[in-house]
């Protein structure tokens, strides 16, 4: 493999890609710019730019895809019933191909030779990112730290952060990973990995538990036209 001089990363501010953008930086020696895609996470944006460059990226791109993403993603998934074992929205995976495709155009405007994102080896996030990015660019390198990196659980990952001056929003005492759009949340480490445990009050991010839901329900009557909402 030739060498690696500019890398795009999918950044999202959180441990993984911030530790990520350092670990890329040190061990490429290469440039990193990042790329973070708008897909109605519910919170400010306006620090990724500071976080981003405070760690090391030498570029930062903001793309604000909400309408794009619930257009061709969402309404289509919601129109075909899209619902993983009766449950789950599917809102992470359907993300990420719109996430990727904004990569590779970053990567194809700012001539980089390879993309990286934070997915683990044991999900299928990495899956969608890397089929993605090879049907559309078939000579992209992709780089997946987290497969291949020392660093073995979260807890390591803040140590490194916190060793090399990286800002974080997370505390060993509270490991979760979140994944949140304009179309449902992903929450995963931490305790949610015991199946024998109830989920804890703090890993709520927008319901509540059935113990400290209200006792009267709220009735929302929804007009749907061809399988999409229009009132």
């Amino acid at each position: 493999m030739s060498k690696i001089k500019k890398i795009v990363l999918a950044y999202s501010g959180g441990l993984d890609t911030s530790v990520i953008l350092n670990w890329l930086k040190e061990k490429y020696k290469a440039e990193v710019i990042t790329y973070t895609a708008n897909l109605g996470q519910g919170k400010p944006l306006d620090s990724i730019e500071d976080k981003a460059k405070n760690t090391g990226a030498s570029k930062v791109y903001i793309e604000d895809l909400r309408k794009e993403f619930c257009l061709n993603y969402v309404l289509p998934a919601l129109r075909a019933g899209a619902v993983y074992e009766g449950k789950y929205p599917l809102a992470t995976a359907l993300a990420r191909p719109l996430i990727t495709k904004g990569l590779i155009e970053i990567a194809k405007k700012e001539k980089a030779e390879a993309i990286a994102h934070g997915c683990s080896g044991k999900g299928n996030d990495q899956v969608r990112f890397e089929v993605t990015a090879k049907a559309l660019n078939p000579e992209i390198t992709i780089l997946a730290p987290l497969r291949e990196w020392e660093l073995n659980s979260r807890e390591e990952e803040v140590r490194y952060a916190k060793e090399h001056n990286i800002p974080l929003e997370i505390k060993e005492e509270s490991p979760y990973s979140i994944d949140r759009n304009l179309w449902g949340v992903s929450i995963e480490c931490g305790p949610l990995e015991d199946i024998e445990q109830e989920p804890p009050p703090e890993s709520y991010q927008i319901t509540s538990s059935p113990q400290d839901a209200p006792k009267e329900p709220t009735y929302i009557s929804i007009t749907f036209k061809e399988g999409v909402p229009c009132r």
